[in-house]
């Protein structure tokens, strides 16, 4: 007969799992989409040019073609948040990759530049479907004393993905010798479909137990549970977290999700949408910046660009593995703060050598920027995945990289338009200041007595309490 189980029962027999082949390939799945996800971005930086060409479109229309994307992500993040909260993770995160993968097929089989706007906002919605599906299930499922620095090595998925990318543009545009003017179709369609091996992977992860309790489906938690354990060889001898009495909570409507998040939790959902909304102006603001502006006038080639992006994401990389194996170690927290300070350096270090005019040290400096970067937003998606409950995170993370894509789509769309107004420059100043933005935020969150969450079970995370301004009030008297 099953035995009622809670929260934080269930949290605690995940966290004294030890690392086993199935914790791998729960890795290796949910990593795979994000290289993906990363494979369209770059492959879309890469088809973009020939597109155009091919469909006679201005500059105009070109941008618009990835802003288009941009929103779609946006809804993406929002709608699959919440759909991952109430119908489960692993169903979320099958039908998303295979929602992408087949819009992104036929995107390469377009008949005009209309079809194309239609088909990567649809391709864009799985895409942010995984934002928040992804982020929630690996947090819930890996034991808490390795959980950042598994989190974040999922999220260096994406500089892989794009490294991938420009391989392949590089093999498609010189290899190969495909004409320009269709090299796009062929980067599209190639691309869908070895989207669709990662089903081969993420077929084999169970639903998350954490979201099953959530939900009172006990007995299917106590399967899954069992069946994890026993792939592990057993719980390792680590002792319970301390028992915080947490009722089960229902996933609620898109609206009461947000309202809950706003009542309870909104100090965290502030640091998540701060964060987020940094990092994604600057992120692909530079990208955007560079493709359409800066590359032109330090003289780097069309047909040179994928080369340049493989050792862009490179750096990307490397710098990514580096913090996931201090993550942990030295906090979150403090690992946010300092990698968003060093994102702000490296752009300051660009646009030194943009002004330079000089192509390798424009290159020497994207390298580094793009290091620091992705280091400072593959440590701040774990952190702030971490802060949010079980029945609301995906829709937490969802919401904030919801409002991240509005600078997104601001950076994408402006920061060109203002370096050929202004001068590169204003651009980059600008860039700057949003990495500061979100170096203040989590700094400001720390000093308030904002949660660290790392090494702790995100029960005790969520459900800590003390005086502090960002914790007082921040949860309702019901849920502890």
């Amino acid at each position: 007969m099953a035995t009622r189980l809670t929260p934080q029962e269930t949290g605690a027999r995940l966290d004294r799992l030890a690392w086993s082949p199935m914790h791998t390939t729960i890795l290796i799945a949910l990593g795979a989409g994000w290289l993906f996800d990363s494979f369209e971005v770059q492959m879309f930086s890469n088809a973009i040019g020939p597109l155009g060409t091919y469909f006679h479109a201005t500059v105009f229309e070109q941008d618009a073609v990835l802003a288009v994307w941009l929103g779609g992500i946006l809804f993406g993040a929002l709608l699959g948040g919440r759909l991952a909260d109430r119908f489960g993770r692993r169903r979320l995160f099958l039908w998303t990759l295979l929602w992408y993968a087949g819009f992104t097929v036929l995107t390469g089989l377009s008949p005009d530049l209309t079809a194309v706007y239609g088909l990567r906002f649809l391709a864009a919605l799985g895409v942010g479907a995984e934002y928040a599906i992804v982020n929630a299930a690996i947090a819930e499922f890996i034991p808490a004393r390795v959980r950042g620095k598994a989190n974040a090595i999922v999220m260096n998925f994406w500089p892989a993905g794009a490294i991938a990318a420009g391989l392949l543009a590089f093999l498609v545009l010189d290899t190969f010798a495909i004409a320009a003017a269709t090299s796009w179709r062929y980067l599209f369609i190639f691309g869908g479909a070895l989207a669709l091996l990662v089903l081969l992977f993420r077929r084999r992860i169970p639903e998350s137990p954490r979201w099953l309790v959530s939900q009172g489906r006990t007995v299917e938690a106590q399967q899954v549970l069992r069946s994890f354990e026993a792939s592990c060889g057993g719980s390792a001898p680590l002792p319970l977290h301390q028992n915080l009495d947490i009722d089960q909570l229902r996933a609620p409507n898109q609206l009461g999700a947000l309202r809950e998040l706003l009542t309870c939790y909104r100090w965290r959902l502030v640091l998540g949408a701060t964060l987020d909304l940094s990092e994604a102006f600057g992120y692909y603001g530079i990208f955007a910046l560079l493709s359409v502006v800066v590359l032109h006038q330090v003289h780097i080639s069309d047909r040179s660009m994928p080369l340049f992006y493989i050792l862009g994401n490179l750096g990307g990389l490397i710098g990514g593995l580096i913090m996931a194996q201090a993550f942990d170690r030295v906090g979150h927290l403090l690992m946010v703060a300092i990698t968003y300070l060093l994102a702000a350096v490296g752009v300051i270090l660009l646009a030194l050598a943009t002004s330079s005019r000089d192509a390798h040290l424009v290159t020497a400096a994207f390298i580094v920027a793009n290091a620091a970067g992705t280091a400072a937003w593959t440590s701040a998606y774990p952190t702030f995945t971490e802060l949010f409950p079980t029945h609301l995170r995906a829709a937490g993370v969802g919401t904030s990289v919801a409002i991240g894509r509005c600078g997104a789509i601001i950076g994408t769309l402006y920061l060109p338009v203002l370096a050929v107004e202004i001068g590169t420059t204003a651009s980059y100043s600008l860039v700057v200041g949003f990495w500061l933005l979100g170096f203040l935020g989590i700094v400001a969150y720390s000093l308030l007595g904002g949660i660290e969450p790392s090494r702790r079970s995100l029960e005790e995370v969520v459900n800590q309490v003390s005086g502090s301004t960002f914790k007082k009030g921040d949860h309702e008297p019901s849920e502890l």
